[in-house]
């Protein structure tokens, strides 16, 4: 189990922290932390907010998200 402030472990399938990554980003790093917290490909959950983007709500979310999620230290 991860405590808060220690590095990720190899093969961890969840993390426990929702931050927004300095790395592996492409706008906010949204995508990238929520693909990190439940265990999936950071494709899968960006090609899901494009989906959900050609509806209207994708961007919202994507907004509200940035805005809620803290940037990793």
């Amino acid at each position: 189990m991860r405590g808060k402030g220690t590095a990720p472990t190899k093969g961890a399938v969840m993390s426990n922290v929702l931050v927004r990554p300095r790395r592996g980003k492409i706008i906010a790093g949204v995508c990238a932390a929520l693909a990190e917290r439940f265990g999936l490909p950071a494709f899968l959950v960006r090609v899901g907010f494009v989906i959900f983007g050609v509806t209207g709500i994708g961007e919202i979310v994507y907004l509200v998200l940035w805005i809620m999620i803290p940037k990793e230290r």
